[in-house]
């Protein structure tokens, strides 16, 4: 990882001059009391190498990079069993469409749109005792102890918003494919998306994707290795909504990213790098973030092609 903090340094410095074009996400009312001039990088490898500029202590909301963490929870508990009940391809739609579940009879076209994370939160909850803080305590040992919670704010913010999540999750309830009441699956939805996050903690729960399944601050086996690889897979073909392909074509990680303007990517095998700028592009990703990683990986030659 020699050099690799030369190569943040720069490319930070060069993404921070860039004119940001994107706009803060404003559905979520919450979102908007946000700094929008924010803008942290954190990268952390499994050989320990570490290293951090700007904004990257500071928390913030991860939104839809918590489904990756939810799944990863279901598949362990359910194995391929859990493909039954959603798919793994790209949606071409957009992250709240209703018209291909509709054509699909129920099951999500994959587990992160809102459609298949509110599946995956409707698993946990038949999986579960307590799912609520049985969740939590799975994404603080990924973590490595790190203090992790839901934000009251955020979730309740969601929820007074949540029109288009209520539709869907009764619609997919309609087919079948929601075994739980709809109102609790929602609210432990709302919740799971309102997790609050560091660069820093992001990078160190993400870690066991980079390292075949294994947490590495506690060497505990959470996904086998062919589990490990078919979750970057579908980071790498899903993460980003209709803008995945565009993803894969400039950055050539696998990722997720979260209106919150956080974006996780995953280097299999060597780190995981996030980035926070709450801005967005016109797919809802953060401007800065996918402008930051497309030249980082460019200068450091490192990405999975």
């Amino acid at each position: 990882m020699e050099g690799f903090d030369r190569i943040i340094e720069e490319v930070f410095a060069e993404v921070k001059a860039i004119n940001d074009l994107g706009e803060v996400a404003s559905y979520i009312p919450e979102l908007l009391n946000v700094d929008a001039q924010k803008f942290g990088v954190y990268l952390t490898s499994i050989s320990e190498f570490k290293y951090g500029k700007g904004n990257f202590t500071e928390k913030f909301s991860i939104q839809s990079i918590s489904k990756v963490l939810s799944l990863s929870l279901a598949y362990s508990i359910l194995g391929e069993s859990i493909w039954s009940r959603l798919g793994v391809e790209p949606s071409g739609t957009s992250y709240n469409s209703l018209i291909q579940l509709e054509t699909d009879r129920g099951i999500p076209r994959n587990p992160f749109i809102n459609a298949g994370a509110i599946v995956i939160s409707d698993i946990l909850i038949s999986n579960l005792k307590d799912y609520k803080n049985e969740f939590l305590n799975f994404v603080r040992k990924l973590s490595g102890g790190k203090p992790i919670d839901y934000s009251n704010k955020i979730a309740t913010s969601e929820r007074s918003v949540g029109y288009r999540n209520v539709a869907l999750c009764n619609f997919i309830k309609s087919f079948g494919n929601i075994e739980n009441d709809p109102s609790e699956v929602l609210d432990f939805y709302f919740d799971i998306c309102s997790l609050e996050m560091s660069c820093i903690e992001l990078s160190e729960t993400f870690l066991f994707l980079a390292n075949n399944g294994i947490n590495p601050h506690n060497n505990e086996q959470v996904l086998t290795k062919s589990q490990s690889k078919r979750m970057n897979a579908l980071m790498q073909t899903c993460g980003f909504y209709d803008e995945s392909g565009e993803f894969a074509f400039k950055v050539g990680l696998p990722g997720k990213s979260g209106v919150g303007g956080g974006i996780v990517a995953v280097h299999p095998g060597h780190y995981v790098i996030t980035v926070w700028s709450p801005k967005l592009n016109r797919k809802g990703n953060s401007f800065k973030g996918m402008q930051f990683l497309e030249k980082f990986t460019t200068e450091s030659t490192l990405s999975i092609f």
